[in-house]
Order: structure tokens, then C-alpha cells, then sequence
């Protein structure tokens, strides 16, 4: 099973910045220590292209990211300053969810470290998305025809509102989003399937909203690859989830997505999203599982498809 990941990208935020770029690197030293894959497996990707991002990104933001030119609100937005560094990073964090995707269609499963990023309309960022790396890869890979049909079910506890505008019109794309109903965006868009949980939901009503998911997702026809947006921040120990989910919920999570799709013989692709643990060891704990999870699946192979 090949991981990309783009940790040594390294994007400079100000002292006291929410954001844990750190868990990234933790999160591939912990594999690496574990030797879940060999070291060869743990892949650095190309940075996606120009050509790869039009495929949902308008030119003027493209070139207004690129070029240094976004305003000062949107930069507030993205909630990242802009460097070219920050452009590299989204580059290569694209480009390594559109490598897993053609690993998976090769080798059943892949994953990228990063990626997720959900939020990124066609012409602007926001909630730390610049590029929208689950989207601009379903984009090019039917520009290539190298698959028709897709499912993405997005487990983050916040709405995949970027995605699910982008495949709004695209009825062999089908979008799924599980997520806290008070939580950020405000303003939800609408996907094939979006169920939104209160404050406080728990393992039962969150576990019973990923089996509708991937029941529906399925039964929309069967898809020619999946993607996972599996988020960590739905986590009872996250600053910004709110949904009180346990580690071993999220671990079942995980699960049930592999198993979905080892049962029906479709590949997987799993990008990690948020994940804002007080203790950034948690996140990291709960990533290590999604992708100890999809190694598993990695060493049983994957089996002829059937009926879920």
C-alpha cells in the first residue's frame, strides 16, 4: 500500500497558529516506527499542475494564489498567510491525493497524510483549504476516463461544503458529509447526502449515520473508487468538533469504511482532513488507526466484489 505524504513541505505559520501542522510529520514517523509499509511505500508525490487544477479552480484564483495576489479578507478566509511556500505545500498535498488515487486503482487502497481539504470552492479558500485535492482529483481522473462513477463520504465534523458545491450538477459523482449541524461552515451547501448531528451526538448516532452513508453511497450505484475524507475532530477531546465521538467509535468508522468497500471490490482512497485534539498525540492516534485500518485491508487483498 503506498502513503504519500508532504510533511517535509513545510508551510511557516506565526507563533501561537491553531493549526497543527505538526501532526503531519508525527503522524509519518509513527508509521514509519511501526513499519506498517515498507520505507518504499511511504511515497512523496509531484505537485499537482496547473492543468490538474483548472479542472476546478477558476484562473483568477489560481493565478491570484500562485502569484501572491489574494486580498487581505481573502487571506483571512484561507486563514493561512500567504507564502510560496503555502502554494507549494497545496501543490504537493493535491498532487499526493490525485498519486493515491492512481495507486488505488492499481493496488485496491492508498493514502494520503494530508489532503481533505474540503472547504476550497472553484474560486476561493477558506477554514485552511486552498486546493480542493478530493475534488481536482475526481475531476482529472474523468477527464482521463480512468473512472466514471465516484462516492466520497466525508466523516470531518465539518461540512464538505466546497465539495459538495463543486458536484452539485455531477450525478455520477455522489457526495456524502456526516457532521455537527452547529459547526462550521454556517452555511451548508447541499450534497447527495448530508446529515448533520447536534452538539453532543456520541458514538451511536455518528456510527449510525456512517452506515446510512455507505448504504446509500452504494446503493446510488456502484462506484469505480472511493474516497474517504476521514477527519479526526469528531473526536470527544477536539477543540473544534463538539460531536463527542470516542476513539473507538472513530476506529469503527475506519472499519466499516474498509470493509465496505473490501467487500464490493472498490478502491479506496483515504486523505486524513481535521483533527484539533488538545493533545495533538490523539489526532495522531486516531489518523494511525484510519491508516493501520486501510493496511489491513491492503494485506487481505481485495476480494471479488459482492452485494453489501
Amino acid at each position: 500500500m503506498k502513503i504519500f505524504h508532504t510533511d517535509h513541505f513545510v508551510l511557516p505559520l506565526p507563533a501561537g497558529h491553531r493549526f497543527p501542522m505538526a501532526k503531519y510529520g508525527r503522524l509519518r514517523e509513527r508509521i514509519r516506527e511501526s513499519g506498517l509499509v515498507p520505507p518504499h511505500e511511504l511515497v512523496s508525490p509531484a505537485a499537482a499542475t496547473d492543468a490538474e487544477l483548472l479542472h476546478v479552480h477558476d484562473r483568477t484564483y489560481l493565478d491570484a494564489v500562485v502569484n501572491g495576489r489574494l486580498s487581505p479578507a481573502d487571506v483571512r478566509r484561507i486563514g493561512f498567510p500567504w507564502s510560496e511556500a503555502l502554494v507549494e505545500r497545496s501543490r504537493r498535498s493535491t498532487g499526493a491525493t490525485l498519486g493515491a488515487a492512481r495507486a488505488a486503482l492499481d493496488d485496491g487502497v492508498s493514502v494520503n497524510l494530508a489532503g481533505g481539504t474540503h472547504h476550497a470552492f472553484p474560486g476561493f479558500g477558506q477554514g485552511f483549504c486552498v486546493f480542493n485535492d478530493v475534488a481536482v482529483t475526481v475531476c482529472t481522473l474523468r477527464a482521463e476516463c480512468a473512472v466514471d462513477r465516484v462516492a466520497i463520504i466525508d466523516t470531518d465534523v465539518h461540512q464538505g461544503d466546497g465539495t459538495a458545491a463543486v458536484f452539485r450538477t455531477s450525478p455520477q459523482v455522489f457526495t456524502f458529509s456526516v457532521h455537527g449541524a452547529m459547526n462550521f461552515p454556517f452555511r451548508k451547501e447541499c450534497g447527495d447526502l448530508d446529515i448533520a448531528l447536534a452538539d453532543g451526538a456520541g458514538d451511536d448516532d455518528y456510527l449510525a449515520t456512517i452506515r446510512r452513508g455507505l448504504q446509500e453511497a452504494f446503493a446510488a450505484g456502484a462506484p469505480d473508487i472511493l474516497f474517504h475524507v476521514a477527519g479526526a475532530d469528531a473526536f470527544e477531546g477536539d477543540l473544534l468538533g463538539r460531536l463527542d465521538v470516542s476513539k473507538r467509535a472513530l476506529a469503527e468508522r475506519d472499519d466499516l469504511v474498509v470493509d465496505a468497500c473490501g467487500r464490493a471490490g472498490v478502491p479506496l482512497v483515504i486523505v486524513m482532513a481535521g483533527g484539533y485534539a488538545a493533545r495533538i498525540d490523539d489526532t495522531v492516534d486516531i489518523h494511525f488507526h484510519t491508516v493501520s485500518s486501510a493496511a489491513a485491508l491492503d494485506r487481505r487483498g481485495t476480494p471479488e466484489p459482492t452485494s453489501l
